[in-house]
């Protein structure tokens, strides 16, 4: 017979009670267990819990007294985020708890976006706020595979509307424990940046190659979700090599574009010295929602709508240049191997002769910045073609094999993990 799943259950016990054990009850039916967890601060839990907010203070190295005695709640709720995510990460590595469910409003999503960083990805994360997909939360601030759910009608009292998002919740969570397949721990992996093949075909040229060499590969999408997911994940040292093949991401945050995945996007992979191979795929476009007006400085440039949902304009010459740097700047921190492979004929599919992208000025301004600033400690390769062309493709996976022969990439994830 299966064991049950335990799920965590985090929230303000002394507001919140009826709500928070109204979802344990739901767990419990669907035959799971509870561990719950108060990170009040002013007020105690009606009811017993099985760790207290004494305890929760006592692991951020405070206590409730100070966290009171600061006058300030921010600072308060931070002491208890602190210890809650501490605690969080301690359960789970001592295979007491099997996921995790949180509620609350900005002061409790705040708290529990941190707890659910904490978890690795294959574990259950569930956030249950008033402020789910509000772009009140920054998406460096979300785990790559946090769940939520609009806590609708839920923010004082426990009532029909709420009961129906709680139950739900209680049932994701516990599922999500019962059903998932975790990664494997001892196939390497390889996590790609890409966008869609319509534009970029070098995923399509590379995956298979990739698994028939053993590894298993991740293509994240560099729409700013997708950049910040494999930003975490390879903080976290999960990838035996990561392929930052597009550089988007990193131009639409500098010209202030919402389409980014934060200020330490394409650094973490570097800070534990996982082997990199970038190149500057989608490296001349800003990215914009289609559905709102496009941005004053952009109306006079070539611009590709997508979809109903994402646009894009084309990047100066100047503006790529400045990119270039920005991307040496980022890749020259990295502990650990960098190969740039820079393809001259083009970098997506609209940038072709035709398409509205197409600009061989400023190409080649960006072209000839790259040469200049892709130097020791990165290895430059240039090849004559455009980015979805095999050749290109054939490059990343000559760096590849020769990674492979001389150790760089270890043929296992487990030997290949750094120590934090």
């Amino acid at each position: 017979m299966t064991a049950k799943k335990t799920i965590l259950i985090i929230g303000t016990y002394d507001t919140k009670s009826d709500e928070l054990r109204f979802l344990q009850d739901c767990i419990e039916k669907q035959g799971g267990n509870a561990l719950t967890l108060d990170v009040s601060v002013l007020g105690d839990a009606p009811q017993p819990v099985d760790i207290s907010k004494h305890q929760v203070a006592e692991a951020a190295d405070s206590s409730i007294a100070v966290a009171v005695s600061s006058g300030d709640e921010n600072t308060a709720m931070q002491i208890m985020a602190a210890g809650a995510s501490k605690l969080t990460a301690k359960l789970h590595a001592e295979g007491k708890i099997d996921g995790m469910i949180a509620m609350g409003g900005t002061m409790g999503t705040d708290l529990a976006l941190d707890c659910a960083r904490a978890l690795p990805i294959g574990v259950p994360k569930y956030v249950i706020s008033t402020i789910a997909f509000s772009p009140l939360i920054p998406p460096d601030r979300l785990s790559a595979d946090i769940q939520m759910i609009l806590w609708a009608g839920g923010l004082y009292g426990l009532n029909d509307i709420c009961k129906a998002t709680l139950s739900q919740a209680a049932g994701a969570v516990l599922g999500a424990a019962q059903a998932v397949v975790p990664p494997d721990p001892d196939r390497p992996v390889i996590g790609m940046m890409s966008f869609g093949s319509s534009a970029l075909k070098y995923m399509v040229h590379l995956r298979q190659p990739l698994i028939d060499r053993g590894f298993s590969v991740a293509v994240f999408h560099g729409t700013g979700m997708g950049g910040m997911a494999m930003e975490s994940l390879a903080e976290q040292g999960y990838f035996a090599a990561v392929l930052e093949l597009a550089v988007a991401e990193i131009g639409n945050l500098m010209v202030g574009s919402v389409v980014n995945a934060g200020k330490d996007r394409m650094t973490a992979a570097g800070r534990r010295g996982t082997p990199i191979i970038a190149a500057p795929g989608f490296g001349d476009m800003i990215d914009f929602a289609t559905w709102q007006p496009v941005p004053e400085r952009f109306r006079d440039r070539p611009n590709h709508a997508h979809n109903r949902l994402l646009a894009s304009a084309s990047l100066t010459g100047q503006e790529r240049r400045e990119l270039a740097r920005e991307v040496a700047r980022r890749l020259k921190a990295a502990k650990g191997p960098v190969h740039f492979v820079l393809p001259t004929y083009g970098i997506h599919a609209w940038d072709t002769e035709g398409m509205p992208a197409h600009d061989p000025a400023a190409l080649a301004e960006m072209v000839d910045e790259y040469k200049k600033v892709m130097t020791d400690p990165i290895k430059l390769s240039v090849v004559d073609c455009h980015i979805n062309d095999l050749a290109f493709s054939d490059k990343i996976l000559e760096v590849i094999d020769g990674w492979i022969a001389d150790g760089t990439i270890k043929v296992t994830r487990q030997s290949q993990r750094h120590v934090a």
